[in-house]
Order: structure tokens, then C-alpha cells, then sequence
């Protein structure tokens, strides 16, 4: 999980940094978990652009993510793949009777290993409980929202959170963020930290590597004309004199965009800020 540098033959190599894929034993991936992902650049069905800087990018297929991890049986780690629709590694589990199934690689497996999703399993590395059976102060990950929907935090490489507290029907999880978070008992999340943990380090070396990623340019509003941002125009370089705002006005910088209401206020214990 080292990052490589590469020889500056190019000047955009000279800042390059890649990351090394020694974990990864497996070049191709499973043929009966792919699915195809259909790209829009960013516009909605009207070929209208509602997310900007979107488009382009090399073309992917999406690897089936097993999130619930309903099978209670142990599984055989035989392989750590790439995936390139997330920052995290992903390991292929294959089960007793033959089925195979992805899912997010932790830190600390490797090929060989076996993992289980049950209350009764130990708690290691990669075993998928209730976060009731966790005991508190453990690092998770894979950690579900709502009990049998499938895990929906704490899945980018590197991220982990802590059990800090229970209580009859809720423990209290610190996320990646610093948030101090209620989570029901009865909802699933993994044992220990998400693998790849070097990805943050990663140099992207040139424009065109963001490219690759269906990345486009992102031009400043003080570069645009008035009719394009409210921030454009003027003589020279000039911000307007106003405070720094989006395309459509929104206080861009420290305003609150969290609905006051949100419904889920209620299992905030402790804001990230």
C-alpha cells in the first residue's frame, strides 16, 4: 500500500505519484459481478448541465458492492482487487458453496484469510456484526444508516470510526468527520479501518490525470462575465467588492447549507464543527 514515484522522463512526471498495488493479487475482475454504468456528464435527461465540472473520463464498469452482507457463513478472501469506481480496494469472498461476492477490502486481510458475518463471529479485521456486539471503542467501518439497508458510511480508503458509548437502544459512533452520531443498535457495520490507507497521499501530476477521472475544468467566477456569475466582470482583476457567492448567489464561503429542520438533527450528538 506504498505510493511509487515515477522517473520525471516528462514534466508532468516530475510531480506524478501513483499508488504502488502490491495488495492487488487480481488484474481482472469477476465477470458475473460487473454491471455496466451509463454516463451522462452531468446533464439531466432535458441535456441540460445540473452538476458542472463533470464529463469525459475513462469509460468503467461497476463492480456489485455486497453492502448487507445477509449471508451469516464464513468466506475465503481469494483475492484483492482494484476498483475504479471508489478509493478503497475491493476483496473478492468466495463461500462454501461456491458463491462469489465484493466487498470492501479492510486494512489488514489478505488473501487467504476468512471472514464472517454473524453476532457469533470474533471480533477481528473484515467480521460484519451488529454494532450492538461491538465492543465500544472499536474502530468500524461499512456502517449502516438504517438496519438491513446495507452499509452507507465510513467507506472511502483510510476512513474508520469509533464506538464510543451505548445505550438501550442506540450507540454513539465518532465518524471520519469528528460528528458524534447515534446509530441504532440492530444496524450492521465491519470490524476495523478501510484499507489503501497511502490513497490520500496521492499526487495527481498534471490536468490531464483529472481528465481521466471525468473530471473538466472549474473556472472562477471573477474569471466569467457578469451575465455567467454574479462575482464577473469589472475592470481588470476585481472581486466585486461583494462577498465570495455561487453561480445562483449562495454565500459560498462558511454559510450553513444543513436544513435547520433536517430530521435527522435528532441523532447528531456533536456537530463536526
Amino acid at each position: 500500500m506504498a505510493l511509487r514515484k515515477l522517473k520525471p522522463t516528462t514534466p508532468a512526471t516530475r510531480y506524478y505519484s501513483i499508488s504502488s498495488f502490491e495488495e492487488v493479487t487480481k488484474s481482472t475482475p469477476e465477470k458475473s459481478l460487473l454491471t455496466p454504468i451509463k454516463k451522462s456528464g452531468g446533464r439531466n435527461n432535458l441535456g441540460r448541465v445540473t452538476s458542472r465540472h463533470r464529463g469525459g473520463g475513462h469509460k468503467r464498469r461497476y463492480r456489485i458492492i455486497d453492502f448487507k452482507r445477509t449471508r451469516t457463513d464464513e468466506a475465503k478472501i481469494i483475492a484483492i482487487e482494484y476498483d475504479p469506481n471508489r478509493t478503497a480496494r475491493i476483496a473478492l469472498l468466495q463461500y462454501p458453496d461456491g458463491e462469489k461476492n465484493y466487498m470492501i477490502a479492510p486494512n489488514d486481510v489478505k488473501v487467504g484469510d476468512t471472514i464472517q458475518s454473524s453476532n457469533e463471529a470474533e471480533i477481528k479485521s473484515g467480521n460484519t456484526m451488529t454494532v450492538d456486539s461491538i465492543p465500544v471503542g472499536t474502530f468500524i467501518h461499512n456502517i449502516e444508516i438504517k438496519p438491513g439497508k446495507g452499509a452507507q458510511m465510513v467507506r472511502s480508503a483510510g476512513a474508520s470510526a469509533q464506538i464510543l458509548a451505548k445505550d438501550e437502544k442506540y450507540c454513539q459512533v465518532k465518524l471520519p468527520s469528528g460528528e458524534v452520531r447515534l446509530i441504532r443498535k440492530e444496524c450492521k457495520a465491519t470490524i476495523g479501518i478501510v484499507g489503501n490507507i497511502e490513497h490520500e497521499n496521492i499526487s495527481i501530476g498534471k490536468a490531464g490525470r483529472s481528465r481521466w477521472m471525468g473530471k473538466r475544468p472549474h473556472v472562477r467566477g471573477v474569471a466569467m462575465n457578469p451575465v455567467d456569475h454574479p462575482m464577473g466582470g469589472g475592470e481588470g482583476k476585481t472581486s466585486g467588492g461583494g462577498h465570495p457567492v455561487s453561480p445562483w448567489g449562495l454565500p459560498a464561503k462558511g454559510y450553513k447549507t444543513r436544513k435547520k429542520k433536517n430530521p435527522s438533527n435528532k441523532f447528531v450528538v456533536k456537530k463536526r464543527k
